[in-house]
């Protein structure tokens, strides 16, 4: 990785961002004070919101943070199935005794707003997820000493990445929880994401710049893995969901690791786009007939999510996960990252070995 980065934070581990109320200050901090990149998360708040949150990371380490973006989105959803979809939901308001959210609640994210507030007031690391921003506002974080990460779901989208002026790249696999960072929404490919492993081979082979590992990475031999396909850093969003100091509801924490939810799938159920989560009620219902609508889903399906959380019912609720979640451990954010860092020279010695994985004995 360049030293620019590298200098940021002395352990190969990045805290994913994770929006909706999980990836709080006291998370974000932890992370960076023992040695690893924290990171906020701006989608869905306001611009003063996420400048509040920056104030109190500041306030909480002196270290480095990164502040993550989501970028505004094109409007080529059908409203005609948007309103379907909400006719197909009324049933679920009426159970939460609530109201379905306005779908119409805006496309951007209050995104120009966020960038006059982080260029006004520099933070070390601004990423950006759901597509790629323009090298005019790369080039304004550069000048203001930001070093900037995308993320990418494929070996064009990290060309894309790279041409753009990014010092980074975080490549995503489909094994990772939460929304896919595709730069365009396109329901044809869904189902067809790319692991791991041979995402981060095929970017390598195709862009020079650091490439940040994500996607289902719970253990220090994973981020081993990752660093041996050729990666610099491992970018970890379940492995914190479950740590104290996350913001997650209770009832999601729990969930990881509940014989109730056995596995994970892609849905749109909850947002429109695509997102891994925990399989559950709302998810096997609605997940066949939600439209290729985001925001618009998001907004709507926003207060049954709240009154399910309200309520404790799991089967409501967006859970996101990434596929290792049953690997979650009850661990603070400072001690996952010490028990990572330890399995990860245990692996890293263990590859050095004669007749270990890297090499035979003769």
């Amino acid at each position: 990785m360049s030293s620019a980065l590298t200098d940021l934070f002395p352990h190969p581990i990045v805290q994913a961002p994770m929006a909706g109320g999980v990836s709080v200050p006291h998370l974000a901090a932890a992370v960076s004070e023992a040695g690893g990149l924290g990171f906020l998360a701006a989608g869905y708040k306001t611009a003063d919101g996420m400048y509040q949150e920056i104030k109190q990371v500041r306030g909480l380490t002196s270290r480095p943070f990164g502040v993550n973006l989501f970028m505004p989105q094109a409007e080529y959803a059908d409203p005609a199935t948007v309103e379907v979809y909400a006719h197909q939901l009324a049933g679920e308001a009426s159970w939460y005794e609530t109201e379905l959210g306005d779908p119409d609640s805006g496309r951007d994210d209050g995104y120009d707003a966020k960038l006059a507030v982080l260029l006004d007031n520099p933070v070390p690391v601004v990423s950006f997820h759901f597509g790629c921003p323009t090298r005019d506002v790369l080039d304004s974080f550069a000048r203001v000493g930001t070093l900037t990460m995308i993320t990418a779901t494929t070996a064009e989208e990290a060309l894309a990445v790279e041409r753009a002026g990014a010092a980074a790249v975080v490549v995503q696999g489909v094994e990772a929880g939460g929304h896919q960072g595709t730069h365009r929404d396109n329901p044809e490919t869904d189902g067809t994401g790319i692991g791991l492993l041979s995402l981060i081979a095929q970017v390598r082979e195709t862009v020079r710049i650091p490439v940040v590992a994500a996607g289902g990475i719970m253990r220090g031999s994973q981020i081993a893995a990752a660093l041996a396909a050729g990666a610099d850093a491992a970018q970890l969003g379940t492995a914190f969901l479950a740590t104290p100091e996350s913001g997650a509801h209770a009832v999601h924490k729990q969930s990881l690791t509940n014989p109730l939810f056995v596995r994970t799938e892609l849905t749109r159920a909850f947002s429109g786009r695509p997102a891994r989560g925990l399989v559950n009620r709302f998810m096997r219902e609605h997940g066949p007939y939600a439209p290729a609508a985001y925001p618009d889903v998001h907004h709507l399906t926003s207060p049954l999510r709240k009154a399910a959380a309200r309520a404790g019912d799991a089967q409501g609720m967006a859970l996101w996960a990434g596929q290792g979640h049953r690997m979650a451990r009850e661990l603070s954010a400072g001690q996952l990252v010490e028990v990572l860092l330890a399995e990860l020279d245990a692996a890293r010695t263990a590859l050095s070995l004669p007749g270990g994985a890297g090499g035979t004995e003769r």
